[in-house]
Formats: C-alpha cells, sequence, structure tokens
C-alpha cells in the first residue's frame, strides 16, 4: 500500500471518529433550555384562561340541571292527583259494571215495562235507565282521559328524568376534565414558582378606601371576600370562582344573578354600559363575545374578582385586553 493510499485511509478514520464524539455531545451542548419564568407565566395564564371556560362551562350545566330537577319536581306533584282521579274513575265504572252485569242490559228496560204500575211509572223508571247509561259513559270518558292525562304526564317524567340523566353525565365528564386541567395548572404553578415568577398576573393593584367606606351592599361583599380561595364551581361560603362571587354579591343586594359569566351578561336583570359610565358595583367581564370572566368595579379603575385556581380573591385594575363590556344589574 502506497504512503499515499495510507494517508487517504488516516484521514478518513479521524473524520469518522470526529462525526461519532460529535453526535454523543451534541445533544447535551444543543438541549432545549427550560423555560423561563415568563414563558411559564405565559403558559400559566394560558392553561388558566382555558379553565377559566370550563369553569363557566360547568355552572351552566349545574343551573340547568337544577332547573330540571325543578321541573321534575312540579310534575312529580301532579301525578298523585291524576291517579287517585283514575281510581275513582276505575271505581265508578266497577261498580255501574256490575250493576250493568246485574241487570243483563236491555233486559232491565223489558223487566222495568212489565212491572211498571202505571205510565207514569213507567217514564220515570226509563228515565232513571238513561241517566244510568250517560252516567257509564261519563264515567268511561272520564277514566279514559285521566288515564290519558296520566301518560302524557308520565311520558313528560320520563323524558325529564332522562334529560337529567344525560346532564350529569355530560357534568362529570366536565368534571373529570376541569380537575385533570387544575392539576395541570398546579403543575405549571410549582415550575412558574421554581423558576422564580409570582404566580401573579398584570401589575399589582393596592387597595384605597374603595372598602373602607363601600359604595353600596355589594361592593360591601365583595370586598369582605377578600383574601378567601378561588375554587372552580364554588359560591361560597369561603371559596369562590368568578361568577359565584358577582352572584354572592349582587344577592346580598337583593338581585338574583346566575351562576355564569356569559349568562350574567346577557341577563335581562344587566343592562350594558360603557367604561366611562361605570359606577361601583357594576360588572365587567371578559373573555370575547362569549365572556368566561367577571369581576365587581369598585371605583377608581378597580375590581375585585376570583382569578383562577391556586390565587385568592384579589383586587385588581378593571382595564384588561380581552374585555367584553361592562353590566349594571338591576
Amino acid at each position: 500500500m502506497s504512503a499515499g493510499h495510507r494517508a487517504k485511509r488516516s484521514l478518513l478514520r479521524s473524520l469518522v471518529i470526529g462525526a461519532v464524539a460529535l453526535a454523543v455531545v451534541a445533544p447535551a451542548s444543543v438541549a432545549k433550555a427550560d423555560p423561563t419564568a415568563a414563558e411559564i407565566q405565559a403558559q400559566l395564564e394560558k392553561a388558566g384562561d382555558e379553565l377559566e371556560v370550563t369553569v363557566e362551562a360547568y355552572n351552566k350545566i349545574n343551573e340547568t340541571l337544577a332547573a330540571t330537577q325543578a321541573e321534575a319536581a312540579t310534575i312529580q306533584a301532579k301525578i298523585q292527583p291524576l291517579v287517585d282521579s283514575m281510581t275513582a274513575a276505575n271505581s265508578d265504572v266497577d261498580v255501574i259494571a256490575i250493576a250493568a252485569f246485574k241487570g243483563s242490559g236491555n233486559m232491565v228496560s223489558l223487566n222495568v215495562m212489565l212491572n211498571a204500575q202505571s205510565s207514569d211509572t213507567l217514564i220515570d223508571q226509563l228515565t232513571t235507565l238513561q241517566q244510568i247509561s250517560k252516567h257509564q259513559q261519563h264515567a268511561i270518558a272520564e277514566y279514559s282521559a285521566a288515564k290519558s292525562k296520566l301518560d302524557d304526564e308520565k311520558k313528560k317524567i320520563d323524558d325529564t328524568l332522562a334529560a337529567e340523566n344525560a346532564q350529569k353525565a355530560e357534568l362529570e365528564t366536565k368534571k373529570k376534565k376541569i380537575e385533570g386541567d387544575v392539576k395541570k395548572l398546579d403543575a405549571l404553578k410549582r415550575r412558574a414558582t421554581a423558576a422564580g415568577s409570582t404566580g401573579s398576573t398584570g401589575v399589582k393593584v393596592s387597595l384605597g378606601a374603595e372598602c373602607t367606606s363601600p359604595a353600596n351592599s355589594a361592593v360591601a361583599f365583595a370586598c369582605a371576600q377578600l383574601g378567601e380561595p378561588y375554587k372552580w364551581g364554588a359560591a361560597g361560603p369561603g371559596s369562590w370562582d368568578c361568577s359565584g362571587l358577582t352572584m354572592g354579591a349582587w344577592k346580598a343586594a337583593g338581585i338574583t344573578l346566575p351562576h355564569n359569566a356569559n349568562d350574567q351578561w346577557r341577563s335581562g336583570r344587566v343592562t350594558h354600559v360603557s367604561r366611562s359610565a361605570l359606577s361601583p358595583g357594576d360588572l365587567a367581564f371578559f373573555g370575547g363575545s362569549s365572556p368566561s370572566h367577571v369581576g365587581i368595579y369598585i371605583g377608581n379603575g378597580k375590581m375585585i374578582h376570583a382569578p383562577t385556581t391556586g390565587r385568592n380573591v384579589e383586587v385588581a385594575s378593571v382595564d384588561r385586553s380581552n374585555t367584553t363590556g361592562y353590566g349594571r344589574p338591576h
């Protein structure tokens, strides 16, 4: 083998060894860096927004389920009187049927004619027979009507219960999803904390005199809940989600609102107002055309809201990038 050939083979061997060494070292040197605190915080906020949409859907189903159960109870209350009517009608039919059987139908009329002592007696007895016949027909008609009505009401309650069971199944599915989302969110929060993030969003807003002399009972109620934990689906006491807090605040002021941000926004009990017209107690909605978050305005550009899992009821700026609008309960 010539010296030149040996030199080429030696060079090739060196290149192969160098490539292998690079392949071994490269992954460690180019491995993706851990996300920064700011990146984790952004993930946390995004997950919180997505979770809030699910939570409000959960609240909506809960409202619907409560209405369905109330309707089922109403229908059930109507069933017993129908059963009583049917039993009474059935009893009348049994009595008349026995009397007719004993009298053998047309034989009763013949017997009346043979035993009548006068024409007046005959007319009276035949009239009585006709009345009995009408009564038979009426009793049977009552029985049929009561039975038909009972069947209709029974079908309604069966349909209602079927819908209720379907809603319960949907509720359980959403509940599991929410619990899974909460676990993911908690994991993100732990990562954010380990990376140096505080877990808060936006600029910290300090509380001034807004809760020292609250403008109305709704604001006073919201102020009293500051520091209490967020909990999905909760409407107090002791823990809240966003729409549960605003519902509770306005309940204290004598106004009933649904436990759902979107439903509050679309409620006939809430009049939409402009940002410039905001007054303490008004509601601020966020999340686009179908809001999934709501807070209660307390004045000076501030609101009180239940933010998201892992955090407490707090004071925040009412001005956010995803504002839907503002509303005044009445």
